[in-house]
């Protein structure tokens, strides 16, 4: 058996010797294959160039739209410092004749920073009536109410959010049962 098989392999070397076709034809097969994994790596490759590119267009887009974020955040303050001082303001004060200027200045600045969130799309999350979502609400406390549980009784401090990003959660009071 042995022998019969080392017959079969010098006939197969003398013939791969004597043969150029067969050689040249064992050749282009492999080179073949190769253009055929070059281009399969060159597909490969221009699909992530493509990629890379549209990931960074989209973050060149969230850049530009979110690049006011930190100062929006930081005019939060401002809006509940003008927030609180609108609304302690006793009912006398605005009847002074002394003051009425001066009130009305706070109100038309309120108005004016009211504006200018809007322009940029700042918007305030609503809260109170609604259920709590804790992706825009915090809850601070509960609060015994005949209101269905998790539903926002009260309101702390107003939750504002940029285009579709939340800047600040609105801290809430929620209902829990009596």
């Amino acid at each position: 058996m042995d022998k019969l098989h080392d017959e079969a392999e010098q006939i197969r070397a003398e013939t791969a010797e004597d043969s150029p076709e067969l050689q040249d034809h064992d050749r282009l097969a492999e080179l073949q294959k190769a253009l055929e994994e070059a281009e399969q790596k060159a597909l490969y490759a221009a699909a992530e160039v493509q990629n890379v590119r549209r990931r960074a267009d989209q973050e060149k887009v969230q850049a530009v739209a979110y690049a006011n974020t930190g100062f929006a955040r930081d005019m939060l303050s401002v809006k509940d410092n003008l927030d609180r001082a609108l609304s302690h303001i006793p009912e006398g004060a605005r009847m002074d004749e002394r003051l009425k200027g001066f009130i009305e200045g706070i109100e038309a600045t309120a108005r004016e920073l009211d504006s200018v969130f809007a322009r940029n799309g700042v918007t305030r999350v609503e809260s109170k009536g609604l259920p709590l979502d804790p992706n825009k609400h915090q809850a601070m406390i509960e609060i015994v109410s005949d209101q269905a549980p998790g539903t926002i009784v009260e309101e702390m401090q107003a939750g504002y959010v940029l285009k579709d990003r939340l800047l600040r959660p609105a801290l809430v009071g929620v209902a829990k049962a009596g």
